[in-house]
């Protein structure tokens, strides 16, 4: 395994990451490492899930659903000037 040295840790930060050691149990090496994967997406529990609920609505629009939305949304294009006055 390698080593890594990490430069420019701030208090909040270590105290963040000593602070869940705690609360887990763990040491704070463990600790960063499971932070670490989940934020690069290695572990079973990653920071960003990716979600595959909408896959079957992809592509599944004709031009008339596009053009019947664009329809449908255009109010949201005008810009109310009294609110921004």
């Amino acid at each position: 395994m390698k080593t890594l040295t990490i430069r420019g840790i701030d208090p909040l930060l270590s105290e963040a990451i000593k602070i869940q050691a705690q609360k887990n149990n763990e040491s704070i090496n463990k600790t960063a490492l499971k932070i670490l994967r989940e934020a690069v997406g290695l572990s079973d529990n990653p920071v960003y899930k990716t979600y595959h609920d909408l896959d079957n609505l992809a592509g599944t629009w004709s031009e008339e659903d596009e053009i019947e939305f664009k329809k449908n949304i255009q109010d949201f294009e005008k810009i109310d000037k009294e609110m921004w006055d």
